[in-house]
């Protein structure tokens, strides 16, 4: 697999600017940019959403749901240049309108193609 543009950036550098940009509250830009037509996402076990108009969908959904955000702090990062993989634990601390105070940690497990992801799968405790 191809982990390089035609700038050639690294897998690397991009899920760096990625979390960077997430971090500065740039989600939904980020997303435009690093997430492909195709991509498909995935909570734990429930079924995955197709389609970078349905995530897109689902990310507005969360974020207009949110109440308050405290924090998000990426705790670590791995990246399988040869493999077009990179996994990115997380901890978040925030208010959704209907789940109430969340803290807790979440490994995003996200599978690349052309600079993009194209599968990208959420584990973290219920």
């Amino acid at each position: 697999m191809e982990t390089t543009t035609s700038t050639q950036t690294t897998l690397r550098e991009r899920v760096e600017d990625l979390n960077r940009r997430i971090l500065n509250g740039e989600v939904m830009e980020a997303f435009e940019e690093y997430y492909a037509d195709d991509v498909v996402q995935q909570e734990n076990e429930q079924v995955p959403t197709r389609g970078k108009d349905a995530n897109r969908r689902r990310e507005l959904d969360f974020l207009s749901s949110l109440t308050d955000f405290r924090s998000a702090e990426v705790k670590s990062v791995t990246v399988d240049e040869e493999n077009s993989t990179s996994m990115v634990e997380w901890y978040f601390d925030y208010t959704h309108r209907d789940w109430g105070d969340r803290k807790f940690h979440q490994v995003s497990v996200q599978r690349w193609r052309d600079g993009q992801i194209v599968h990208e799968r959420y584990y973290y405790g219920s």
